[in-house]
């Protein structure tokens, strides 16, 4: 069976000139004309992306440095989360305008795969605030001990590393099964969120001793963590399910219903995830109450 595979600019997807069933080196805009609900889709919610995704990532930025001498653990995490979708975001302007005026330019193009390879590199930043909130949780002691956060810096800097690495090689293009790296990385990077959100949601449901409700603490951090569960199920689900079977769609159906839809859900994470920090952060900067000690939400797993 063919393998099909894709730029990370989901609008530059073509199919090599040497194949069969008539690409050639159409755009997707061309070959997609009897069936644009999927790159339709796709259009919508980048845009949403932009204009929602800018504002609310740098309103994030705003706030971590507002106070960051009352930051939690994964602060530095969300940070760089935040940079990198703000970075992210900037993109479909540039991908429209290549595609409208520009008459499709190589070297525009390699700037979008970057732009998109630097996206696919989010997991290791989620992945790693999991893995924080996971620690406070369920190891509570260890992470008590491991107060200073030089460890979490390296983590973070070593994200950024393979995040470069990563989109320059994506730049490159035409590195044979170099698709299959990002399948991987997906599907590791969904069990291992879906491993510590479910296992930080079961210790929380826990009651302490004699009790027969959960504490009100651990009931707000088990809503918070159960919605960062469904929003991670909702952004990377629908790839999780569909990439590993692309080679059982037909050409078509890859290129104009499965790549938009599973990129699309993918990509809207951008504006999700600051969004959700939002309403957690601005109603705690709005109080006038005091604030309770730093050790209290320095293990937060909310």
């Amino acid at each position: 069976m063919e393998i099909f595979y894709f730029n990370s600019s989901i609008l530059n997807i073509h199919k090599p000139s040497n194949s069969s069933g008539g690409w050639g080196e159409m755009t997707l805009y061309e070959q997609c004309k009897h069936m644009p609900e999927g790159l339709i889709f796709y259009l919508i919610l980048q845009f949403i992306n932009m204009f929602l995704g800018i504002p609310a990532n740098l309103m994030v930025l705003w706030l971590l440095h507002k106070n960051k001498g009352d930051s939690s653990s994964s602060d530095i995490f969300i940070l760089h989360l935040a940079i990198l979708d703000t970075f992210f975001c900037l993109s479909p302007p540039l991908e429209l305008a290549n595609i409208i005026f520009l008459n499709t330019n190589n070297k525009t193009w390699d700037v979008l795969n970057f732009f998109y390879g630097v996206k696919d590199c989010s997991l290791l930043f989620l992945s790693c605030i999991c893995l924080d909130r996971y620690m406070a949780v369920l190891h509570p002691i260890t992470f008590t001990e491991l107060k200073d956060r030089s460890h979490r810096t390296v983590c973070a800097t070593v994200a950024w590393l393979v995040t470069i690495a990563y989109g320059v090689t994506r730049c490159v293009g035409n590195i044979p099964n170099f698709r299959r790296v990002f399948i991987v990385m997906l599907l590791a990077a969904f069990a291992f969120m879906f491993f510590c959100n479910v296992a930080i949601l079961r210790a929380l449901r826990q009651s302490g001793p004699g009790r027969d409700e959960m504490h009100p603490v651990k009931k707000r951090a088990f809503k918070m963590v159960l919605i960062i569960l469904g929003i991670i199920v909702f952004n990377y689900f629908p790839p999780v399910a569909l990439f590993p079977f692309q080679e059982y769609f037909s050409l078509d159906e890859n290129y104009c219903y499965v790549y938009p839809l599973a990129f699309s859900f993918m990509d809207i994470s951008s504006s999700i995830q600051p969004v959700l920090y939002l309403s957690r952060e601005i109603p705690r900067v709005l109080c006038c109450c005091p604030k309770k000690q730093d050790s209290g939400r320095s293990t937060d797993p909310s």
